[in-house]
């Protein structure tokens, strides 16, 4: 029996629409600043702060202390140390009087079952059980660029002024470089953060050595982003290496801590390509590498020695016509050291695979037309496997268990919405967060054997029970192509009148690696399209082909020619707002960030007929100037795919905006450059049409903050002007 008859089994089927309830008391709309993330008036949902295991108990901030249950004892729990306490371990009892919460912290250090804390000018670890101070580590607050423990925390790995260090608990230190430079870069995430990279040090499992990333960025010519914070403009150089041009050098580094020496694995030539998905044996004896050609196409799975640096073998390799994007390291299988867990999206949806280290497939344990989004752990010392993953639909996540051999399968949330989980370290419980679209946020703990929740440890309050909400409704249609399911998520006005017509947006994102159509609170909508709402409009969004969490084919349509069939697939939105007799299709506006920002320029020079109104931000113009990873897996190179980068040129279209479009972009933004959106204005100037413009100094690729009240009215008052 499949996973879903096995859920419709647990629970009743239930329509994913949604009315909103509506207290006696309610009588107004949040404003603005209670929608944005970052105001200090935001209406924020609470929940259990840093819920966490401590070994197979769990832990969370409760105030000024940290408290600790059992999984035996369902929700009872007991003070673990208090803030207080915990000044006075720090030797900082003069600090931080008064403070709220208590201090924020990560578990680290394996069985040793320790909190590091950074607090002032140190890293510290600290063991909650026995109270007490394990080490302190000197924090270069300016020149710090990275820091990790080793697997029992008994070492740290510190970049610092570009170099790399090894400390000692006893405050020694090892200094692994010497020539580290903006230009030679050690330690830190490299690929422009793609291939699921997102850090550059690599401890064995048992501490004794150090991979690290060596990036050298010296072939790419500097990126100027300028800061004008200062009385005299300064320049911050970006090595950003663009689509079709050199891209960096990355060679991946060893330490032995024993022996205090450093190799370099021999991963050879070309140069350029990319070195990914970083994995230890649990013996430390071999080093693996996944490594995928500049085209991104081929991918090796390679083992190395790392006490010479030598090739050892390739396990197995994966190609794809179109692209290939690994992005998750080898899990290896407890209490089996040469076998391990392998992600992949070989078959069409991502899934796992049972190998050896000789390179052969004992199994493919996972299968069907859904994705494993998240691989949690093992369970029953190895013979089962937990993970997160589109079993049920899309829009939701949850949680199952299956065995190694793939035969036995059990949901273990079996409700509609959003599961997010942390499995304890014997693998038999659960500690899973959900929300849906009535539920805020709930909080349980979960036994992995039988599926049913030991007790809820927690449930927020609505926080916006006293106010006038808008109706959100989930729904689907079919894709440009006829055959395909999108869902779309669609927010009606405040005080709904059918018989009224009424402005519509459509917000949009649409590409890869983003999902918007979420089972979540709010159906995963931001502030700004709520806001929009409650002042009239209905917002709408369609998640179209080549977006997230769909399988390879769904997202792989945009292949060389990004925008056209994502522009199809939002017609189609758009044809069934038409098709609503309270949608205004004389006014219907659009949207959109970063690549949504692309998507929203595109269709309004596309279809300047149906979209009166749009606003881009942060959007990308010219996909021959964004970074290589990226641009070269979706679109190939120019040098290649010359007819698909002019027709995806949006400034050579500048002769065709009609409508009003406010472009917003972040004047030190290193996504997508600030240049994008100057050269489409320029033409514009040039073409004699008429866009809108607003900037935001000293923002990145997003306006965060408190600052993003000013950017959601800015949108919002661009809407109410023109729509």
């Amino acid at each position: 029996m499949n996973i879903r008859k096995l859920a419709l089994l647990a629970m009743a089927a239930t329509a994913l629409s949604s009315t909103p309830l509506l207290s006696q008391e309610a009588s107004r709309t949040p404003t603005l600043e209670e929608y944005t993330l970052g105001s200090p008036k935001m209406l924020r949902r609470t929940s259990l702060r840093s819920l966490s295991w401590l070994g197979n108990d769990y832990i969370y901030i409760d105030s000024t202390r940290l408290v600790i249950g059992t999984p035996s004892a369902q929700s009872k729990v007991t003070t673990l140390l208090t803030q207080d306490e915990l000044l006075s371990i720090l030797g900082e009892a003069t600090k931080g009087k008064g403070a709220k919460f208590f201090s924020p912290f990560a578990v680290v250090g394996g069985s040793r079952e320790l909190l590091s804390i950074t607090f002032g000018q140190k890293h510290h670890l600290v063991d909650p059980r026995a109270k007490k101070l394990v080490a302190s580590y000197e924090r270069d607050t300016k020149e710090e660029q990275a820091f990790l423990f080793s697997p029992r925390a008994d070492h740290a790995a510190v970049v610092k002024g570009h170099n790399l260090f090894v400390f000692s608990p006893d405050g020694s230190s090892h200094q692994l470089t010497t020539d580290g430079s903006p230009t030679i870069v050690y330690g830190q995430t490299v690929h422009q953060n793609e291939f699921g990279i997102n850090g550059g040090l690599f401890w064995s499992p048992d501490g004794g050595q150090l991979a690290f990333y060596r990036m050298d960025q010296s072939m790419i010519a500097p990126y100027p982003l300028v800061h004008t914070d200062v009385r005299k403009a300064t320049e911050e150089k970006l090595y950003y290496p663009m689509a079709g041009m050199p891209s960096h050098h990355v060679t991946l580094g060893v330490y032995d801590l024993a022996s205090g020496k450093t190799v370099y694995i021999k991963t050879g030539e070309p140069k350029e390509k990319y070195l990914t998905n970083i994995s230890w044996a649990p013996d430390g004896k071999t080093i693996y590498i996944a490594e995928l050609n500049r085209d991104q196409n081929y991918m090796e799975l390679k083992a190395y020695d790392p006490k010479t640096g030598d090739y050892i073998k390739t396990l197995f390799s994966e190609t794809n016509s179109k692209y290939i994007e690994p992005q998750w390291p080898m899990r290896f299988i407890p209490g089996r050291d040469r076998e391990f867990v392998w992600q992949t999206r070989r078959d069409g949806y991502t899934h796992l695979y049972h190998y050896n280290v000789d390179g052969k497939l004992l199994g493919q344990i996972t299968r069907g037309a859904w994705e494993v989004t998240d691989f949690l752990g093992f369970a029953d010392g190895g013979k089962t496997l937990v993970y997160t993953s589109t079993q049920l639909s899309p829009i939701d996540r949850v949680v199952a268990s299956v065995s190694l051999d793939g035969r036995k399968t059990k949901l273990l949330t079996p409700q509609e919405g959003w599961h997010v989980a942390r499995l304890s370290r014997d693998g038999k419980y659960l500690l899973d967060t959900y929300e849906s679209l009535k539920n805020p946020t709930e909080q349980r703990l979960v036994s992995v054997s039988t599926g049913k929740q030991i007790a809820k440890l927690y449930q927020s309050k609505d926080p916006e029970a006293g106010f006038i909400n808008p109706e959100i409704t989930f729904g689907k249609i079919k894709a440009a192509d006829g055959v395909t399911d999108l869902y779309y998520r669609l927010l009606k006005p405040t005080n709904f009148d059918p018989s009224k017509k009424y402005p519509t947006i459509v917000y949009v994102y649409n590409g890869p690696h983003a999902q918007l159509v979420q089972n979540r609170f709010h159906a995963g909508c931001l502030g700004w399209d709520l806001y929009m709402a409650t002042q009239g409009y209905v917002v709408f969004t369609v998640d179209g082909r080549g977006s997230a969490h769909r399988g390879a084919d769904f997202e792989q349509v945009i292949h060389r020619h990004l925008g056209k069939n994502e522009m199809a697939d939002q017609m189609k939105g758009v044809d069934f707002l038409k098709s609503l007799p309270y949608v205004d299709a004389n006014r219907i506006g659009v949207a959109g960030w970063s690549y949504g920002g692309f998507m929203t320029t595109n269709l309004m020079l596309t279809y300047p007929e149906v979209f009166k109104v749009g606003v881009a931000g942060g959007a990308v113009t010219d996909w021959a100037r964004y970074e290589v990873m990226y641009g070269e897996r979706y679109m190939d190179s120019p040098q290649d795919n010359p007819e698909g980068y002019k027709e995806t040129n949006l400034s050579l279209r500048a002769k065709d905006l009609k409508g009003r479009l406010m472009m917003i972009h972040g004047t030190i933004d290193p996504t997508v450059v600030w240049q994008h959106t100057q050269l489409f204005v320029e033409a514009c100037v040039k073409a004699g049409t008429y866009p809108d413009y607003m900037i935001y100094p000293e923002h990145r690729h997003n306006v965060m903050g408190v600052d993003r009240v000013h950017l959601n009215y800015t949108m919002a008052r661009y809407f109410f002007d023109h729509l």
